[in-house]
């Protein structure tokens, strides 16, 4: 492998990134950065979405998981498609008539200020969680398999690969992502498509026989049927609905983007549209997952989890084009993550925390304090990246599931909670109950054997947490609302 012409291919395709960013970011401003000025076109914001939805998570971790436990997480995306349905039609409707920036304002004008801060702060811990692990997983695949043949070490990547981001997000924000998560995805799937062709041919397989010998192998197995494990198809089902519920309805990178289309209608269709591209790439990362495995059988490659993909399209003794596919495919699955991310929780804090959008300040000052907030956020993703770096436990994607499930259940319960009550909360309580609920799930998670008669928590998890945090809430709040916009 050549490893210093793969970096430079790698400082290529970086500067395609940054010549897109310089073009899309002109006669930008503090509008353009945070929603894109309301321009955007939903088919592309669809098929962009694709990229920030799946990430390197998705690229490493799913084909991994297919050896141990066959197609068990397409059950999760059949949830996740489910939940858009309920994205498209009960949320995008509210944050459109409320023509909002921040989707927690709608918090604000249900609530008040308190439950503002908090799902807001809820966000920000959110997403800086699950950006920055999927973006430590990139960064560990690309220094084990490719720079430290040359000596460039994990820290040096870490910190390159946050720059470049700063640098092609900075200034065009949501106007700029939107279209270089189009050319990411577009590169991520071509990669992905390649990667299956080749293997197929080595395997001497065609579409219409690799899933008979997939199915041989038993690879394919997709539905849990014991209720009690955690994997049982009705709690993957449910639990993956209400994480498309939470992770893109209630996430503000998701519908930052959503909410830059022109219109409700074009929105709803970039909504459901995303659902069901999402579905089928997921399963043709499953079948390449299964692919893989195979081939790591036949050829002895004694390499499982979250290494499969990255051993054998860089170490195996593939073709050099394989490799370079992988790696354009794999830094393409990173971005469209972790630069949405970095951008919404810039926009959130400047929103939500700062109260940009209320106070008297000229657009240059609030540009510098956005870019002062920008790289502040940049520089935590740094810290997190590190943080995960020691607690790696091999496969990533159940880790972030379990994340998602004690970060998002409270947002999830506020906004279930101010749509489908006509109930007032108890604004002093509203940050003690959204810790503690997180807490008690936790407890529950670490003796749910022992406690529910050898029953597993999976990814209901996420429901389990906002159904406390809703109770909660429930108990100490008191009847009738206040008319307000969000409410009428």
């Amino acid at each position: 492998m050549n490893a210093t012409l793969l970096l430079i291919i790698i400082l290529a395709y970086f500067g395609l990134l940054l010549g897109i960013a310089f073009y899309t970011s002109r006669h930008s401003n503090n509008e353009s950065f945070f929603i894109g000025n309301r321009s955007s076109k939903w088919w592309v914001v669809a098929f962009g979405m694709i990229g920030t939805s799946l990430s390197g998570m998705t690229f490493i971790s799913v084909p991994g998981t297919v050896g141990k436990v066959g197609f068990d997480y397409f059950q999760v995306v059949i949830g996740y498609i489910i939940g858009y349905f309920f994205v498209a039609y009960i949320l995008l409707p509210l944050y459109y008539r409320l023509h909002v920036t921040s989707i927690y304002t709608y918090l604000e004008q249900r609530f008040g200020k308190v439950s503002y801060k908090t799902g807001a702060l809820f966000f920000i811990l959110s997403r800086t969680m699950g950006a920055t692990l999927r973006l430590y997983l990139v960064i560990k695949v690309l220094e084990q398999f490719v720079l430290a043949d040359m000596h460039i070490n994990f820290e040096i990547t870490a910190v390159f690969i946050l720059l470049l981001i700063l640098l092609y997000t900075y200034r065009g924000g949501v106007k700029t992502i939107v279209w270089t998560d189009t050319l990411q995805t577009t590169f991520m799937l071509l990669a992905l498509l390649v990667c299956i062709g080749y293997i197929l041919s080595e395997l001497n397989l065609n579409v219409g026989t690799a899933w008979q010998a997939m199915t041989d192998n038993g690879l394919t197995k997709m539905i849990g049927t014991d209720p009690l494990a955690s994997n049982f198809f009705l709690k993957q089902i449910i639990g993956g609905m209400f994480i498309t519920i939470a992770m893109t309805g209630l996430d503000q990178e998701m519908m930052q983007k959503n909410i830059s289309v022109t219109n409700l209608k074009d929105s709803q269709k970039n909504m459901i549209v995303l659902s069901f591209l999402q579905g089928i790439v997921v399963f043709i990362f499953l079948s390449l997952g299964a692919l893989l495995t195979m081939y790591a059988v036949a050829h002895q490659i004694p390499a499982t989890g979250d290494d499969l993909f990255p051993t054998i399209a860089v170490k195996s003794g593939l073709p050099f084009f394989i490799t370079v596919c992988f790696l354009i495919g794999l830094i393409s699955a990173l971005f469209p993550s972790a630069d949405g991310a970095l951008t919404a929780l810039t926009s959130s804090y400047c929103i939500d925390i700062l109260g940009m959008k209320r106070k008297d300040w000229s657009e240059e000052k609030k540009k510098r304090v956005r870019l002062i907030v920008h790289n502040v956020f940049a520089f935590v993703f740094l810290l997190c990246v590190f943080f995960f770096r020691e607690i790696d436990n091999g496969s990533l994607i159940q880790t972030l599931l379990v994340v998602a499930g004690y970060t998002y259940g409270p947002l999830l319960a506020l906004f279930t909670f101010g749509i489908f009550t006509k109930r007032n909360v108890n604004e002093r309580l509203v940050p003690f109950i959204c810790l503690l609920s997180p807490i008690l799930c936790y407890i529950i998670k670490q003796h749910d054997k022992q406690w529910l008669g050898g029953y597993s928590i999976g990814t209901e998890l996420l429901l389990i947490n906002a159904t406390i945090t809703f109770l909660l809430l429930h108990i100490t709040s008191r009847k009738g609302i206040e008319k307000t916009a969000a409410a009428q």
